[in-house]
């Protein structure tokens, strides 16, 4: 089969790296780009895991909230009625 070229864009710092790792492999940065795209290819799926920041920065101010919450329970609202909570978050939307 014919070989081509393709062009992929990536921090300059990020490169170096890879290349170092691939090195460090004994692949050059074209066999493992190969190896990956083998893989997926023959699995139908991208061969690790994505996934972002655990826990995100969202989860983290979440997180701290409720730390917040249970130290002063006086900073959130309790409700005794389920429907009165419904209520309030539904009016809130």
């Amino acid at each position: 089969m014919a070989n081509v070229n393709v062009n992929i864009r990536m921090d300059a710092g990020l490169k170096h790296q890879f290349e170092e790792f691939c090195e460090d492999m004994g692949l050059t940065m074209s066999a493992a780009f190969n190896i990956f795209a083998k893989k997926a290819v023959r699995e139908y799926r991208i061969p690790f895991e994505i996934s972002g920041e655990n826990p995100n920065s969202e989860t983290k101010e979440a997180i701290q909230e409720v730390k917040m919450m249970k130290a002063d329970p006086n900073l959130g609202k309790t409700y005794t009625d389920v429907d009165k909570m419904m209520e309030d978050l539904l009016s809130n939307v």
